[in-house]
Protein backbone atom coordinates (compact mmCIF):
# COMPACT_ATOMS: atom_id res chain seq x y z
CA UNK A 1 0.00 0.00 0.00
CA UNK A 2 1.55 3.64 -0.67
CA UNK A 3 0.78 6.74 0.73
CA UNK A 4 -1.30 10.14 -0.45
CA UNK A 5 2.21 11.50 -1.43
CA UNK A 6 3.61 8.34 -3.27
CA UNK A 7 0.20 7.84 -5.31
CA UNK A 8 0.33 11.90 -5.83
CA UNK A 9 3.91 11.35 -7.51
CA UNK A 10 3.26 8.70 -9.22
CA UNK A 11 -0.18 10.50 -11.23
CA UNK A 12 1.62 13.40 -11.76
CA UNK A 13 4.57 11.25 -13.18
CA UNK A 14 2.20 9.23 -15.80
CA UNK A 15 -0.33 12.06 -16.34
CA UNK A 16 2.52 14.12 -17.87
CA UNK A 17 1.35 14.64 -20.93
CA UNK A 18 -1.87 16.08 -20.03
CA UNK A 19 -2.10 19.93 -19.34
CA UNK A 20 -2.06 20.30 -15.52
CA UNK A 21 -1.41 16.74 -14.24
CA UNK A 22 -0.92 17.42 -10.24
CA UNK A 23 -4.53 18.55 -10.48
CA UNK A 24 -5.90 15.63 -12.42
CA UNK A 25 -3.93 13.33 -10.49
CA UNK A 26 -5.24 15.01 -6.91
CA UNK A 27 -8.58 14.74 -8.63
CA UNK A 28 -8.94 11.09 -9.09
CA UNK A 29 -6.92 10.41 -5.50
CA UNK A 30 -10.06 12.73 -3.88
CA UNK A 31 -12.69 10.63 -6.02
CA UNK A 32 -10.53 7.17 -5.76
CA UNK A 33 -10.12 7.25 -1.67
CA UNK A 34 -13.03 9.67 -0.97
CA UNK A 35 -10.52 12.50 0.36
CA UNK A 36 -11.93 15.54 1.32
CA UNK A 37 -9.54 18.68 -0.21
CA UNK A 38 -9.54 19.13 4.10
CA UNK A 39 -7.76 15.60 4.44
CA UNK A 40 -6.25 15.20 1.32
CA UNK A 41 -3.87 18.95 2.60
CA UNK A 42 -3.44 17.74 5.76
CA UNK A 43 -2.29 13.73 5.49
CA UNK A 44 0.75 13.44 2.74
CA UNK A 45 1.23 10.20 4.73
CA UNK A 46 -2.27 8.89 5.16
CA UNK A 47 -1.88 5.21 3.75
CA UNK A 48 -4.10 4.59 1.32
CA UNK A 49 -6.08 0.99 0.91
CA UNK A 50 -5.31 -1.41 -1.67
CA UNK A 51 -8.86 -0.86 -3.05
CA UNK A 52 -8.76 2.88 -3.21
CA UNK A 53 -5.03 2.47 -4.87
CA UNK A 54 -6.74 -0.06 -7.34
CA UNK A 55 -9.59 2.43 -8.02
CA UNK A 56 -7.24 5.14 -8.43
CA UNK A 57 -5.14 3.43 -10.97
CA UNK A 58 -7.54 1.96 -12.58
CA UNK A 59 -8.97 6.00 -13.20
CA UNK A 60 -5.67 7.15 -14.55
CA UNK A 61 -5.83 4.63 -17.24
CA UNK A 62 -8.78 5.41 -18.57
CA UNK A 63 -7.37 9.32 -18.41
CA UNK A 64 -4.32 7.92 -20.48
CA UNK A 65 -6.44 6.76 -23.03
CA UNK A 66 -7.26 10.14 -23.94
CA UNK A 67 -11.09 9.90 -22.39
CA UNK A 68 -11.95 13.61 -20.92
CA UNK A 69 -11.22 14.04 -17.26
CA UNK A 70 -15.12 14.84 -16.85
CA UNK A 71 -16.01 11.89 -18.27
CA UNK A 72 -13.33 9.98 -16.38
CA UNK A 73 -14.64 10.97 -12.77
CA UNK A 74 -18.60 11.69 -14.06
CA UNK A 75 -18.85 15.36 -13.50
CA UNK A 76 -18.21 18.51 -14.83
CA UNK A 77 -18.73 22.02 -13.01
CA UNK A 78 -20.41 25.28 -14.69
CA UNK A 79 -21.62 27.96 -12.77
CA UNK A 80 -20.56 26.80 -9.55
CA UNK A 81 -22.84 23.94 -9.79
CA UNK A 82 -21.69 20.53 -10.45
CA UNK A 83 -22.98 18.29 -13.82
CA UNK A 84 -23.29 14.45 -14.05
CA UNK A 85 -21.86 13.76 -17.38
CA UNK A 86 -20.98 10.49 -19.36
CA UNK A 87 -20.08 9.31 -22.96
CA UNK A 88 -22.77 10.67 -25.33
CA UNK A 89 -23.26 14.25 -23.08
CA UNK A 90 -21.45 17.19 -24.52
CA UNK A 91 -19.32 18.36 -21.39
CA UNK A 92 -20.26 21.64 -20.15
CA UNK A 93 -17.38 24.68 -21.25
CA UNK A 94 -16.83 27.64 -18.75
CA UNK A 95 -17.58 29.93 -21.69
CA UNK A 96 -21.06 28.85 -22.03
CA UNK A 97 -21.79 30.49 -18.80
CA UNK A 98 -21.52 34.15 -20.82
CA UNK A 99 -25.00 32.41 -22.35
CA UNK A 100 -26.28 32.08 -18.68
CA UNK A 101 -25.05 35.28 -17.96
CA UNK A 102 -26.35 37.67 -20.84
CA UNK A 103 -30.36 35.57 -20.17
CA UNK A 104 -30.29 36.75 -16.43
CA UNK A 105 -29.60 40.53 -16.96
CA UNK A 106 -32.16 40.62 -19.76
CA UNK A 107 -35.07 38.49 -17.13
CA UNK A 108 -34.26 40.65 -14.41
CA UNK A 109 -35.58 38.87 -12.18
CA UNK A 110 -39.32 38.45 -14.20
CA UNK A 111 -41.29 35.42 -13.85
CA UNK A 112 -40.25 34.15 -17.77
CA UNK A 113 -40.73 31.54 -19.89
CA UNK A 114 -37.62 29.89 -21.26
CA UNK A 115 -36.98 27.42 -24.22
CA UNK A 116 -33.51 25.87 -23.95
CA UNK A 117 -32.44 24.09 -27.25
CA UNK A 118 -30.34 21.13 -27.13
CA UNK A 119 -29.83 20.75 -23.33
CA UNK A 120 -27.69 18.15 -22.91
CA UNK A 121 -26.25 17.62 -19.44
CA UNK A 122 -28.76 20.65 -18.71
CA UNK A 123 -26.57 22.76 -17.12
CA UNK A 124 -27.59 26.01 -19.00
CA UNK A 125 -31.44 25.29 -18.23
CA UNK A 126 -30.58 24.36 -14.33
CA UNK A 127 -28.12 27.41 -13.98
CA UNK A 128 -31.26 29.58 -15.16
CA UNK A 129 -33.45 27.54 -13.13
CA UNK A 130 -31.38 28.14 -9.83
CA UNK A 131 -31.18 31.54 -10.42
CA UNK A 132 -35.03 32.13 -11.26
CA UNK A 133 -36.62 30.37 -9.60
CA UNK A 134 -40.07 31.48 -10.49
CA UNK A 135 -39.65 31.10 -14.29
CA UNK A 136 -40.64 28.31 -16.18
CA UNK A 137 -38.29 26.49 -18.83
CA UNK A 138 -38.25 24.01 -21.23
CA UNK A 139 -35.48 22.52 -22.69
CA UNK A 140 -35.35 20.41 -25.02
CA UNK A 141 -32.64 17.64 -26.97
CA UNK A 142 -32.64 15.00 -29.48
CA UNK A 143 -30.60 12.76 -27.14
CA UNK A 144 -32.83 10.36 -25.08
CA UNK A 145 -29.20 9.49 -23.14
CA UNK A 146 -28.35 13.45 -22.63
CA UNK A 147 -32.41 13.89 -21.00
CA UNK A 148 -31.73 11.20 -18.41
CA UNK A 149 -28.19 12.58 -17.30
CA UNK A 150 -30.19 16.25 -17.46
CA UNK A 151 -32.80 14.86 -15.38
CA UNK A 152 -30.78 13.54 -12.69
CA UNK A 153 -28.95 17.06 -12.68
CA UNK A 154 -32.36 18.42 -11.93
CA UNK A 155 -32.57 16.21 -8.82
CA UNK A 156 -29.50 16.51 -7.76
CA UNK A 157 -30.02 20.75 -7.37
CA UNK A 158 -33.67 19.80 -6.19
CA UNK A 159 -34.55 22.25 -9.56
CA UNK A 160 -38.26 21.58 -10.33
CA UNK A 161 -39.03 24.17 -12.03
CA UNK A 162 -37.90 22.46 -15.57
CA UNK A 163 -39.54 20.21 -17.97
CA UNK A 164 -37.08 18.13 -20.17
CA UNK A 165 -38.84 17.51 -23.86
CA UNK A 166 -36.93 15.30 -26.27
CA UNK A 167 -37.08 16.48 -30.09
CA UNK A 168 -34.94 17.99 -32.75
CA UNK A 169 -34.82 21.65 -32.56
CA UNK A 170 -38.67 23.04 -32.10
CA UNK A 171 -40.50 19.57 -32.90
CA UNK A 172 -40.14 19.09 -29.37
CA UNK A 173 -42.39 21.61 -28.48
CA UNK A 174 -45.10 20.34 -30.09
CA UNK A 175 -48.14 20.15 -28.53
CA UNK A 176 -46.61 22.43 -25.17
CA UNK A 177 -48.81 25.80 -26.01
CA UNK A 178 -45.86 27.58 -25.96
CA UNK A 179 -46.47 29.34 -29.62
CA UNK A 180 -45.58 32.92 -29.19
CA UNK A 181 -45.39 33.00 -25.12
CA UNK A 182 -41.49 32.42 -24.49
CA UNK A 183 -39.68 35.59 -23.21
CA UNK A 184 -36.50 33.58 -23.87
CA UNK A 185 -35.10 31.01 -26.55
CA UNK A 186 -31.32 30.35 -25.41
CA UNK A 187 -29.05 27.70 -27.07
CA UNK A 188 -25.71 26.51 -27.56
CA UNK A 189 -25.91 24.91 -31.31
CA UNK A 190 -23.69 22.79 -32.73
CA UNK A 191 -21.67 25.35 -34.83
CA UNK A 192 -18.25 23.52 -35.95
CA UNK A 193 -17.43 23.46 -39.46
CA UNK A 194 -16.24 19.93 -41.15
CA UNK A 195 -13.13 21.80 -41.93
CA UNK A 196 -12.61 22.55 -38.16
CA UNK A 197 -13.92 19.24 -36.85
CA UNK A 198 -10.63 17.67 -38.41
CA UNK A 199 -8.21 19.89 -36.21
CA UNK A 200 -10.00 19.47 -32.52
CA UNK A 201 -8.46 17.70 -30.29
CA UNK A 202 -8.84 13.94 -29.84
CA UNK A 203 -10.29 14.40 -26.45
CA UNK A 204 -13.31 16.03 -28.38
CA UNK A 205 -13.41 13.95 -31.89
CA UNK A 206 -13.07 10.09 -30.51
CA UNK A 207 -15.33 10.98 -26.99
CA UNK A 208 -17.84 13.68 -27.30
CA UNK A 209 -21.01 13.62 -29.53
CA UNK A 210 -20.28 15.11 -33.14
CA UNK A 211 -23.74 16.35 -33.54
CA UNK A 212 -23.26 18.41 -30.49
CA UNK A 213 -20.32 20.09 -32.08
CA UNK A 214 -20.93 19.69 -35.89
CA UNK A 215 -22.70 22.79 -37.09
CA UNK A 216 -22.53 21.88 -41.64
CA UNK A 217 -19.76 22.30 -44.19
CA UNK A 218 -19.57 26.19 -42.80
CA UNK A 219 -20.60 25.45 -38.87
CA UNK A 220 -24.20 27.74 -39.78
CA UNK A 221 -26.64 25.46 -40.48
CA UNK A 222 -28.09 24.52 -37.08
CA UNK A 223 -28.20 28.03 -36.24
CA UNK A 224 -29.93 28.94 -39.52
CA UNK A 225 -32.79 26.42 -38.55
CA UNK A 226 -32.36 27.93 -34.75
CA UNK A 227 -33.08 31.59 -36.08
CA UNK A 228 -35.94 30.59 -38.57
CA UNK A 229 -38.03 28.46 -36.20
CA UNK A 230 -37.92 31.14 -33.16
CA UNK A 231 -40.27 33.53 -34.31
CA UNK A 232 -43.47 31.30 -33.86
CA UNK A 233 -42.50 30.58 -30.26
CA UNK A 234 -41.12 34.16 -29.00
CA UNK A 235 -43.53 37.03 -27.68
CA UNK A 236 -43.03 40.25 -29.54
CA UNK A 237 -40.08 42.07 -28.20
CA UNK A 238 -38.54 38.60 -26.67
CA UNK A 239 -34.68 37.56 -27.31
CA UNK A 240 -33.26 34.94 -29.16
CA UNK A 241 -29.51 34.31 -27.51
CA UNK A 242 -27.30 31.71 -28.88
CA UNK A 243 -23.26 30.47 -28.74
CA UNK A 244 -21.21 31.08 -31.82
CA UNK A 245 -17.55 30.09 -32.25
CA UNK A 246 -14.38 31.51 -33.06
CA UNK A 247 -14.66 34.05 -36.23
CA UNK A 248 -18.55 33.21 -36.66
CA UNK A 249 -20.53 36.17 -35.29
CA UNK A 250 -20.86 38.33 -38.06
CA UNK A 251 -21.80 35.09 -40.55
CA UNK A 252 -24.59 34.47 -38.06
CA UNK A 253 -25.25 38.13 -37.70
CA UNK A 254 -26.14 38.37 -41.16
CA UNK A 255 -28.66 35.78 -40.82
CA UNK A 256 -30.93 37.57 -38.77
CA UNK A 257 -33.21 38.71 -40.91
CA UNK A 258 -36.09 41.76 -40.77
CA UNK A 259 -37.85 41.66 -37.75
CA UNK A 260 -34.94 40.89 -35.51
CA UNK A 261 -33.39 44.51 -33.29
CA UNK A 262 -31.22 45.25 -30.44
CA UNK A 263 -28.68 42.47 -31.93
CA UNK A 264 -25.61 42.63 -29.98
CA UNK A 265 -22.45 40.20 -29.94
CA UNK A 266 -20.47 39.80 -26.68
CA UNK A 267 -17.17 38.43 -26.17
CA UNK A 268 -15.88 35.91 -23.66
CA UNK A 269 -12.85 36.24 -21.20
CA UNK A 270 -10.43 35.77 -24.02
CA UNK A 271 -12.13 38.42 -26.10
CA UNK A 272 -13.77 35.91 -28.45
CA UNK A 273 -17.22 36.99 -29.52
CA UNK A 274 -19.51 34.26 -27.92
CA UNK A 275 -23.20 34.66 -27.77
CA UNK A 276 -25.60 36.81 -29.74
CA UNK A 277 -28.18 38.54 -28.68
CA UNK A 278 -31.48 39.34 -30.66
CA UNK A 279 -34.65 40.76 -30.05
CA UNK A 280 -37.54 40.66 -31.96
CA UNK A 281 -39.98 43.20 -32.57
CA UNK A 282 -42.12 41.56 -35.30
CA UNK A 283 -43.36 38.13 -36.46
CA UNK A 284 -41.10 37.71 -40.05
Amino acid sequence: MSTVHELLQEGRSLLHGVPAPAIEAKVFLLQAAGLSEVEFLASPQRIIRAKDEQRYRRLLERRLTGVPLAYVIGRKEFWSMLFRVKPGVLIPRPETELLVEKTLELAGGRKVTIVDIGTGSGNIALALAKELPAARIVATDVSARALRIAGLNAQDHGLENVAFVRGSLFSALGGLGLEGSCDFIVCNPPYVSAADWDSMSCEVRDHEPRRAFLGGRTGLDFIRRLIKGSPAFLKPHAHLLFEVGYGQAAAAVSLLGPGWTDVKSSADLRGIPRVLTARISERP
